[in-house]
């Protein structure tokens, strides 16, 4: 069954999800003591304020530096009746500038000082845009680091999803940027910022952004909404994926990115997930971007290898999207991870029908590459390079596992008879069977070639294994393919008198009577006989 052979994002999920390198970091700080600034001159007041859709936000720094020694004098004047605006702000501004410092921000100490809660409230105070910002941004950086839920418990998510449509842009592009922390924390987390109906005006800002900042935040937020696993919902992140697509139409290279991370988190999920992805008529394009020299590449090859894990019509129509013309460079590519990726995307696909099959033998130096990465790669990639060889030698028709075996299968396969991984040995042994039951059905020496690479010495070793399975799949191996034919005698045991002769060997009946796998495909090979020495 062919998506029986499909190996889902599973089982190699946990080391990939490991390089954040190249997936980007879940959370984001705002380390700088202004406000983040679009990359479009922002139109300013006499003041010094932004204007922003009619509304104005500071930008003025106070003037005190506050230190964690005056978070218990800053609290109880929070706490005064009647304090005013100005006192307010500079007092939110104190904490905020605290919590942005680049190395060991007091987060506990803020949160020890009870503040948190009036942190939440002022982001209600929809007539201070200023102090809604100030606060904004003071619990983004708590929400960067390991005590994100503080602020989920406080119930702030639901007026951060509220003020996604704020009438200030730079309080918009704050309250994204913390949801996308929140979400980033957890699936929990993130199922909580979905749940809150945060992402409609998300995607709203993305379509109709104020400027490029805003932009590129809320993209990066989308993606954090749809990470982690469990994969979210479809009905939560389906809305966002026409959005996605439509931004890899662009040339904003960061915003391209962060929208094939979310693309390669949703459709990491069942077939209507990456039905959902395919339906946007976008697979063409990011087949292209595989093509691009840029960190774009891998989201772009994540997303290709969950929709060639899906079924076999979604595996087809990134075949016929022209994915295969790719694949040569990126099996040569310098990056392992890549590499991969490259060759997991490939056993998916030859885990297939046998079109699919015969689409991977056709690509141009596909095969001979995979053999050769099988052998000598890093091991991360010689184990996908192996499953792509296993695939086709167990599940292909007996032309194109002869083709694999002439691009160097079986050098590959028994190369992995060596190794300590289980998991592993038990794919090379399959396709080892699978190659000689079909040298043993066209009369190919298939089994010279098995010990010409040390195959059966490899094999025999695997009696001595701690795994019953391998110990039993090596036995049936050799008795199969290698073994000795019923009624040979031992060498070490003594040759037997027959009248007045010894007679060594086997006897010429059992020769008859059964065809030596040893003799096959060598019609005029020497037949086993007895050898008769006068007494």
């Amino acid at each position: 069954d062919a998506m029986e052979g499909r190996r889902r994002r599973t089982e190699t999920s946990i080391s990939i999800r490991k390089n954040k390198k190249d997936e980007g970091i879940a959370k984001r700080r705002a380390m700088t003591t202004t406000p983040p600034r679009s990359a479009i001159p922002t139109a300013m007041n006499n003041d010094g304020t932004i204007m922003s859709d009619g509304t104005s936000v500071h930008v003025v720094e106070p003037k005190a530096i506050y230190t964690v020694d005056d978070i218990p004098s800053l609290k109880a004047r929070l706490s005064e009746p009647n304090i005013n605006d100005t006192n307010l702000l500079e007092i939110v501004r104190g904490f905020r500038k605290m919590l942005s410092v680049e190395h060991n921000p007091p987060v506990d100490e803020v949160l020890g000082s009870g503040v948190l809660p009036i942190f939440v409230q002022m982001l209600q105070l929809n007539d201070k845009p200023q102090v809604q910002f100030e606060a904004a941004w003071a619990l983004t950086n708590i929400a960067s680091t390991d005590q994100t839920k503080a602020i989920v418990d406080a119930g702030a998510v639901p007026y951060f999803a509220q003020l996604l449509s704020s009438p200030s842009a730079e309080v918009r592009e704050q309250c994204a940027w913390c949801l996308g922390n929140i979400a980033g924390d957890s699936p929990a987390l993130r199922d909580i910022v979905l749940s809150s109906g945060a992402m409609q005006p998300l995607l709203h800002n993305i379509v109709q952004p104020d400027n490029n900042s805003l932009f590129g935040n809320c993209v990066w937020a989308c993606s954090n909404f749809c990470r982690g696993k469990p994969v979210p919902n479809l009905s939560h992140v389906a809305p966002a994926v026409p959005v996605l697509a439509q931004i890899l139409k662009g040339e904003n290279t960061e915003a391209k990115q962060d929208a094939l991370w979310a693309l390669s988190y949703i459709s990491d999920g069942n077939d209507d997930n990456i039905q959902a992805v395919i339906d946007t008529g976008i697979i063409g394009v990011i087949i292209e971007l595989l093509g691009v020299e840029s960190s774009i590449v891998t989201p772009a090859l994540r997303t290709v290898g969950n929709i060639v894990s899906g079924n076999d019509v979604q595996t087809q129509a990134i075949i016929d999207a022209g994915l295969m013309s790719q694949m040569q460079r990126l099996l040569h590519h310098p990056k392992g991870m890549v590499r991969k990726e490259a060759c997991w995307v490939l056993s998916n696909i030859a885990a297939g029908t046998h079109q699919q099959i015969g689409a991977v033998i056709r690509a141009k130096g596909c095969m001979q590459r995979v053999t050769e990465m099988a052998s000598t790669s890093e091991w991360e990639v010689r184990k996908e390079a192996i499953w792509v060889v296993s695939n086709i030698a167990t599940g292909g028709t007996d032309k194109q596992i002869m083709s694999v075996i002439e691009a160097g299968a079986i050098d590959a396969v028994c190369s992995i008879l060596s190794v300590n991984d289980t998991k592993m040995l038990l794919v090379a042994l399959d396709a080892v069977d699978c190659i000689l039951k079909l040298g043993m059905k066209l009369n190919k020496d298939y089994v010279s070639f098995v010990d010409e690479c040390d195959g059966l010495t490899m094999i025999e070793t695997l009696q001595e294994h701690e795994s019953e399975e391998v110990y039993q799949k090596a036995i049936t191996l050799i008795e199969t393919y290698f073994g000795a034919e019923d009624g040979e005698d031992d060498e070490n045991l003594a040759p037997d008198v027959n009248g007045g002769t010894f007679s060594f060997g086997i006897p010429q009946k059992n020769i008859d009577e059964v065809e030596c796998p040893a003799n096959a495909g060598h019609s005029n090979a020497q037949p086993f006989t007895t050898y008769n020495f006068a007494s």
